[in-house]
């Protein structure tokens, strides 16, 4: 099941000209809802100042290109909107008086006092200003820093028509701020003109934008300068309250108290009842959209006037009975009834904000209060989860009665992904871009905990979905979550226990994660191994600096991660160097991009690696085979390789992965296969394809895993676990028959969380033996006796119809390593698959002498000789074959 991810996130607020909408119908020609509310004072007759006489200021230079020319501060001008407050500005020309300047300092352009008439009642006046930069607030040089937070700048006063007033201080820091601020230094009762923006994984990388930035998923837009800046210096917005709102204001005087420079900008009365600038915390809101229009979230803008919009999406139909209904994310439940087209969309704002939604293609308008939410011709919105509690959680262990660490994700009934704190939302999937503790899943977001959490959920019905890799399976439930509760225990059971039956289990292939966090999610999906790969990629090295540490073990003893190389060429194959002490084998790429940097020569091959790892009591494995497929011939050829990496896709065995590695078995050479995920992205979970190596009663350490990889004592799995023995023999063994056949007794016996529906007997890469189950079973056993003409190979494989998984395109399947028979008047060797071989090497050849850049050291001569000896090797074994 695709799990409702957000299509995007869109940012809607601008600083802008108010935006015309109608509330009470959907229109393109609206009303403006903020002419009740708010009312706009002219201050032109009293502007008093321009920037040029203010003059240049060094600090300006950050506020943008005009600025940076000649360092003069621009804000704001016009009858435009100030977080969602309507202002009527100065005009935007340096040269304009377009200020009221108050000081005490004396210069021809300020003024020691103004009055500005009100003639009106308002609960809160909001005024709009900056002040100056104190010349030592940077640090000079030989200078000591000061900061005059809190100098007393003016003092202002609303005069009522009884000639009473009521007074406030207006202060550096507090109620009004320079047009920039250091990090930090923001002002304690203003806030800054512009909004904060949500901003999406998906936004283009310019006006200094970084890869980094987007991962916060907002714009902080405080500071005035930088990507997140308009131009324009800082206008600090400050609601002056008014202690008697039913008495009528005469004016607003302004008296200077200092000698720094108090600018005014505009003032607006407000006729709410709730301060304008205080917003409530951040609320879901899902807007039903009007018959007939688009439900893509891109078609519709959400903004709101006294708030911030934060992320805005649609999510596809979901059904909570469907959802709990199926064994695993990788399985579809059955199509839900289509709903109602809706957005939903987070917002922070005043409870006396308007919420708005506009259509973009028609330019139609639908505005709500969010003091007294009604619907809206064919549109309505409605607040979603309003009561939320703090959970402490824990997911215990049922054979143990201890936390336990799993990868975990609540949903709503809505089917949104509710994470655990610390944890993404929007999870990024991009190469090389986000390897936290978060992953998705078959398209499904998911955290991975240590058995405990913190999770803030909504009072009543939420849905959770818990994962521990194959022998527990997925656990989804309904969970009532009550008002005031705090502790949440939820709990796993173990469907299956292979590691007491002499198992272990392992990922081959993970890059980029650190080996804490690798060890974590190795314990979430029940891993007792992984194999984190540093690795070169052009001039990106990644994982280097943790080749150092060696191992790293859970505080359980039950995962450990070990840290080896990908040796990699672009055309002559990939190996992962799992390697048991001494040096990591460098280099780890050669010949040129993308696993090296241009132009580098070919100053290492796949042969040369192999030999260096052995030699360091390594286990060498071609990983994601058989691609690059080149010299990886030669080496398989010459025994050098211990392992193959088998991907299992879709629901077929019939793809170039498995008929190449059958290709190596039917040339007669014992290469055992092993699971892995080749995971570079948080798209793909740790564990998804495995390695079960059987160990027996042996401690399970590096000895071990490598002992029983190289013996064959393997299978690889998606989902299934599945065990192989022919004549009482597992995979890795040797059975000898007569030169005229033998009929073997093949049992394969599959365990599954999810439904299995055949399982097989392939001998020699064809099925000998199968059997089906239409209807699919979660325990499939066949016992079959298997009659065979010659020598050969025996192995177990099986498949389930409910996948592949949406995005990485796994199947549910499982292969054994094979069971080898031997005749004593022959060998197994198939002439098809033997010419197959020969001509990888012949190509490897021809690269060698015509493409590879060379830095005259012999490398080349050793590798002719690597792959003669490796084809006269193959040209023996056909001949052995034609006697």
């Amino acid at each position: 099941m695709v799990m409702p991810m957000p299509t995007r996130r869109v940012f809607l607020q601008s600083a802008g000209a108010v935006a015309p909408v109608l509330s009470g119908a959907l229109s393109a020609a609206p009303a403006d809802p903020a002419s009740a509310r708010f009312t706009p004072v002219d201050l032109s007759s009293r502007f008093n100042a321009t920037s040029t006489d203010w003059g240049p200021q060094e600090q300006a230079r950050r506020l943008g290109p005009a600025s940076a020319k000649d360092q003069l501060v621009r804000t704001p001008g016009g009858r435009t909107a100030l977080r969602g407050i309507p202002f009527q500005l100065g005009r935007e020309d340096v040269r304009q008086k377009s200020w009221l300047a108050v000081s005490r300092r004396g210069v021809s352009w300020t003024t020691p006092e103004m009055e500005i008439p009100i003639e009106s009642e308002a609960r809160f006046l909001v005024v709009a200003s900056f002040c100056d930069w104190y010349e030592k607030e940077f640090f000079s040089a030989g200078e000591e820093t000061v900061d005059l937070v809190g100098e007393l700048l003016a003092t202002a006063a609303i005069v009522y028509e009884d000639g009473t007033r009521h007074t406030a201080p207006v202060r550096r820091r507090f109620e009004t701020n320079a047009p920039t601020a250091a990090f930090g230094q923001l002002a304690y009762a203003a806030r800054p003109h512009r909004k904060d923006i949500a901003s999406s994984l998906g936004d283009p990388l310019d006006h200094g934008t970084t890869w980094g930035n987007l991962q916060t998923g907002v714009w902080d837009r405080s500071y005035g300068s930088g990507p997140a800046g308009d131009g324009h210096g800082i206008v600090w917005l400050w609601a002056l309250e008014n202690p008697h709102p039913d008495k009528r204001i005469r004016s607003l005087h302004f008296k200077a108290d200092s000698q720094g420079l108090l600018f005014l900008c505009g003032v607006t009365m407000y006729h709410g009842r709730r301060h304008p600038l205080q917003y409530e915390r951040l609320r879901l809101y899902r807007f039903t959209l009007p018959e007939g229009t688009s439900a893509n979230a891109d078609a519709w803008d959400v903004d709101v006037d006294l708030g911030v919009v934060g992320r805005k999406y649609t999510l596809p139909a979901f059904s909570a009975e469907a959802w709990l209904g199926v064994p695993d994310p990788r399985v579809r439940p059955a199509a839900s009834a289509p709903a109602a087209p809706c957005v939903y969309a987070e917002v922070t704002a005043s409870p006396e904000a308007t919420l708005t939604l506009r259509e973009r293609s028609t330019g139609q308008a639908a505005a709500f209060d969010l003091s007294a939410l009604q619907p809206v011709a064919g549109a309505r919105v409605e607040p979603l989860h309003p009561h939320k509690t703090w959970l402490h959680g824990e997911v215990i262990d049922r054979a143990t009665g201890r936390p336990t660490p799993v990868r975990l994700a609540f949903r709503s009934l809505e089917g949104r992904y509710l994470p655990p704190y610390g944890h993404r939302y929007e999870i990024n999937t991009g190469w090389f871009q986000d390897y936290g503790a978060d992953v998705v899943a078959s398209g499904s977001p998911f955290a991975y905990v240590d058995g405990t959490f913190q999770v803030e959920l909504p009072v009543g019905e939420v849905l959770v979905e818990i994962a521990k890799g194959y022998e527990y399976g997925v656990t989804r439930q309904r969970l009532k979550i009550e008002p005031g509760q705090r502790e949440l225990k939820l709990e796993v059971a173990r469907r299956f226990d292979l590691r007491s039956k002499g198992w272990m289990t392992a990922d081959v292939h993970v890059h980029f994660l650190s080996p804490s966090t690798a060890v974590l999610e190795g314990q979430a999906e029940g891993l007792n191994y992984i194999n984190l790969l540093a690795a070169q990629w052009g001039d990106l090295f990644t994982n280097v600096g943790d080749l150092p540490l060696g191992a790293l073990t859970s505080k359980d003893g039950e995962t450990t991660v070990w840290v080896g190389t990908e040796n990699r060429q672009h055309f002559l194959g990939h190996l992962a160097l799992m390697r048991r002490q001494g040096e990591p084998v460098y280099p780890m790429s050669a010949s040129g991009p993308s696993e090296s940097y241009i132009g580098d020569p070919m100053w290492a091959s796949l042969n040369d690696w192999c030999d260096e790892n052995r030699s360091r009591g390594g286990l060498n494995i071609a990983v994601h085979y058989p691609h690059p497929t080149s010299e990886l011939a030669a080496a398989i050829a010459l025994g050098k390789v211990d392992a193959a990496e088998i991907y299992l896709f879709n629901d077929d065995f019939n793809t170039m992965r498995i008929r190449d590695w059958y290709r190596a078995l039917n040339c007669g050479y014992r290469m055992p296969c092993v699971g892995g995920t080749d995971k570079m992205s948080a798209g793909m979970p740790a564990g998804v394809g495995r390695t079960y190596a059987y160990i027996g009663d042996k401690e399970m350490n590096y000895d071990s895993w490598a002992d029983a990889v190289r013996s064959g004592r393997t299978f690889t799995t998606t989902g299934p676990l599945i065990e192989f023995r022919a004549e009482g023999r597992m995979p890795g063994s040797t059975i000898k028959i007569a030169s005229g056949g033998a009929t073997i007794v093949c049992h394969a016996e599959v365990s599954s969380y999810i439904p299995i529906h055949r399982v097989e007997v392939v001998f020699n890469g064809k099925v000998a033996a199968s059997r089906e189950e239409s209807s699919g079973a979660r325990q499939l056993t066949l016992n079959e006796p298997v009659k065979i003409g010659g020598p050969g190979w025996l192995a177990a494989r099986c498949v389930g119809r409910l996948g592949p998984s949406p995005g990485v395109r796994l199947g549910i399947q499982a292969h054994t390593s094979p069971v080898y028979v031997t005749a004593p008047d022959r060998e197994h060797f198939a002439p098809d698959a033997g010419a197959y071989m020969l001509k990888l090497i012949d190509g490897t050849r021809a690269w060698v002498d015509t493409l590879a850049a060379h830095e005259g050291t012999g490398r080349a001569d050793r590798l002719h000789r690597v792959l003669a000896e490796a084809r006269a090797e193959l040209e023996a074994r056909r001949a052995r074959r034609r006697v």
